[in-house]
């Protein structure tokens, strides 16, 4: 073992050693959570003059928005899940219930492989219904529903584990699928786990990984509980390449989750707001309806947390609103989603060793791509905020796009390494890789019209 090797086996050891530590430091982020989210819903609206260092509203939503959640997704790919093992307070509070829950068996419902994909697409749908990045109240109705949610399936399920944050927790599949181009996991070694006769001590894997068989780290949560058990568990460096190309073999659901998910309903939801397609419509329905005299969709009186409703400040969603939003992210994500996904089934046509998975191996090339969508998204928020500070924001675009374009490389890159594996014959990878190249453009040029063109 070399010493860069011997260094990072012993830092999942010292994770091990320090677990109390760590559970201590994700009561703190607990406590910042709840103070984050509690505080801000029970004060008055900023103002136009309402800065990031004067209205806590403000604050707390350049904390979220601005850093919080662009920054987490940053660290996937970074250093695993380590934000789940170290500091998620979602996590903490889930496992802290299933402490003291009623022990019940996981029901085969909870289990089902389409949750990851639903519950990202129901919780980014309705947040932007409801204005989540923009008003307290729903910030603390979706993150505090979530939370309250994980608790009370902590509580009725399993002991001592995290049964919320394996089967239903929304940001999962996406927290599962950027941590496989992280550059660390736990590695098991099988032989050495058989050959152990010595005493074993038996340890809580809270996120319920089978760890025997664990291969990579999309399900494991850093906190290195396990480090050292049987003496055939091990923190290792690995290339961010390993697990996408060597391990990972994709499923439906995944690939659902990258294609519709990442790159089509989740660019949707950025770009609607910003979208005059989508002003022009719906002044022509709105039109079509007034001359019928059909008013109803027109009405904004709908409650907070159906609708965005808050008159004191003249942002209120009508029906049609609703409507247009929710047809806008609908047809963004068949129109990008399902141009990758026919070039994803084109390409693995053009190439030999067709099977049941390899199409869904092919998508896991774009995780890179739709990691970097989802990121840029969501910093947008922050863009914004420093705007309003009064800062520069001239490099936000070169950045935006220089990320993007790595981001797609690395993707294409991916692909290439994949399509190797399947053909030796460059011209039938050279097809693969050109349809998959078009197939991605409507991705492309939907960054190019938030930030360039509208």
């Amino acid at each position: 073992m070399t010493a860069f090797a011997l260094r990072v086996a012993r830092f999942g050891d010292f994770l091990r050693d320090h677990k109390r530590a760590l559970r201590n430091l994700q009561w703190v982020v607990v406590a910042v959570y709840a103070f984050l989210l509690i505080v801000p819903a029970c004060l008055p609206l900023p103002t136009e003059t309402s800065h990031i260092f004067n209205h806590m509203t403000i604050t707390a939503q350049f904390a979220f928005w601005g850093i919080w959640w662009p920054f987490v997704l940053v660290s996937m790919p970074v250093m695993g899940r380590a934000w789940c093992g170290w500091f998620c307070p979602e996590g903490m509070l889930a496992e802290w219930a299933s402490e003291r829950g009623l022990n019940k068996p996981i029901p085969k419902w909870m289990r089902w492989g389409g949750w990851p994909f639903v519950a990202f697409a129901l919780t980014t749908v309705y947040g932007q219904l409801v204005s989540v990045y923009q008003y307290p109240l729903a910030v603390l109705l979706v993150l505090g529903g979530s939370t309250i949610g994980a608790m009370l399936v902590g509580f009725w399920a399993g002991r001592e584990k995290r049964v919320w944050c394996r089967y239903l927790c929304p940001v999962n599949g996406v927290f599962g699928l950027l941590s496989k181009l992280a550059p660390w996991r736990f590695k098991v070694q099988e032989d050495q786990w058989r050959a152990h006769h010595g005493k074993v001590i038996p340890i809580n894997c809270a996120p319920l990984v089978p760890l025997r068989h664990m291969k990579g780290a999309s399900d494991c949560h850093m906190c290195g509980r396990c480090s050292g058990h049987r003496e055939a568990i091990t923190l290792v460096a690995r290339s961010p390449e390993e697990e996408v190309v060597k391990i990972a073999k994709g499923s439906g659901w995944e690939t659902a989750l990258i294609v519709f998910g990442l790159m089509g309903l989740a660019v949707g939801a950025f770009l609607w707001s910003a979208s005059p397609w989508l002003v022009a419509v719906k002044q022509s329905i709105a039109t079509w309806l007034i001359d019928r005299d059909i008013l109803w969709p027109l009405d904004d009186s709908a409650p907070w947390w159906l609708l965005t409703h808050y008159p004191q400040v003249n942002d209120s969603f009508s029906w049609l609103d609703g409507a247009m939003i929710i047809s806008f992210i609908a047809v963004t994500t068949v129109v990008v989603g399902g141009a990758l996904y026919l070039a994803l089934w084109l390409a693995d046509r053009a190439l030999p060793g067709r099977n049941a998975l390899s199409l869904h191996k092919l998508a896991q090339g774009f995780i890179p791509a739709a990691g970097c969508g989802v990121f840029l998204g969501l910093s947008a928020t922050t863009i914004t905020l420093i705007k309003h500070e009064g800062l520069g924001t001239d490099w936000a675009n070169p950045l935006r796009f220089t990320l993007l374009t790595c981001a797609l490389l690395w993707s294409l890159r991916l692909v290439w390494r994949m399509t190797g594996q399947r053909s030796p014959s460059a011209p039938r990878r050279l097809s693969a890789m050109l349809l998959l190249a078009v197939g991605v453009s409507p991705f492309v040029a939907s960054w190019l019209l938030l930030f360039v063109i509208w």
